[in-house]
């Protein structure tokens, strides 16, 4: 388990020795950045460091396996699986964004920016009903398809996909899942073969929003028909929402995929373990 927060006295001494090139120091000064619990933005503020680009991206990478250890140390799956425990899913989404992180730049928790997101939608005259939390959320561009980095880990930071307002399809959807649920909408997800969807109810009738292509609706019926080619119990699958467990295992398989395409073997290793902890 990882020690307690670098105090910002010795941080301070570590990061005047981040550019020695003695063997000795530079194993030293892993050795104490590892042993932290992987950020140290507030400390980076409060000592008003900012560091040149390179810098910043070797102390990134010097405190990743203090990052990695606070991630499997905190990991915590109930004995019988998330069922419909929400808020369970919410805490394990923010250890993944918080390991995804950089550890160097002060941003706010994924719950924080969460709230403040359901604050920005009802300002914005869209905490009424579905339909105008999709609007706002979509069809203005607030959020949109990564279709340039899909494959990038960070779209599986929910913090960060707030920030820059694009990620991959469950991504998005969880945006809107976690948004709703702060305004007691009601917005389910749904599994689909190679993609992920959301599910709301418009006049009794239930439409599914493609979050990916600017939140666009489709009627069940006409998408079942645009799809011949699904099983039955893909078919069946669309008429029912996912369960936290089901979406945090897909959003795992995503992570173990990226990190195995960018050979960060490690990495892809640890989200192996913890999808074991889903059985």
């Amino acid at each position: 388990m990882n020690g307690p927060a670098l105090a910002t006295t010795e941080l301070s001494v570590l990061l005047r020795l981040l550019d020695d090139e003695t063997p000795e120091i530079r194993a030293r000064v892993a050795e104490r950045l590892a042993a932290g619990e992987g950020d140290v933005s507030e400390s980076l503020a409060e000592l008003g460091w900012e560091g040149t680009a390179a810098e910043r991206e070797l102390l990134s990478n010097l405190l990743l396996p203090a990052r990695r250890e606070t991630l499997r140390t905190e990991w915590a799956m109930p004995s019988g699986g998330l069922g419909d425990d929400w808020d369970q899913l919410e805490y394990l989404l923010r250890l993944l964004s918080d390991f995804l992180h950089d550890g160097v730049t002060i941003r706010q928790s994924l719950s924080d920016a969460l709230d403040l997101l359901a604050e920005e939608a009802e300002e914005n005259d869209a905490a009424d009903s579905e339909e105008a939390l999709r609007q706002f959320l979509f069809e203005t561009g607030r959020f949109r398809g990564n279709k340039e980095s899909y494959y990038d880990p960070r779209n599986s930071d929910l913090s960060f996909v707030i920030e820059a307002g694009t990620s991959n399809p469950i991504g998005l959807c969880l945006i809107y899942l976690f948004t709703a649920r702060r305004l007691d909408l009601d917005v389910t997800g749904v599994g689909f073969p190679g993609h992920f969807l959301c599910r709301i109810q418009d006049d009794g009738q239930p439409v599914i929003v493609d979050c990916f292509d600017n939140g666009k609706r489709h009627h069940l019926a006409s998408l079942l028909a645009a799809h011949p080619e699904l099983g039955r119990e893909q078919r069946e699958a669309l008429k029912y929402p996912a369960e936290p467990g089901a979406i945090l295992n897909r959003v795992l398989l995503n992570l173990a995929s990226s990190f195995a395409g960018m050979k960060q073997d490690e990495d892809a290793a640890l989200i192996a373990e913890l999808r074991e902890t889903l059985e």
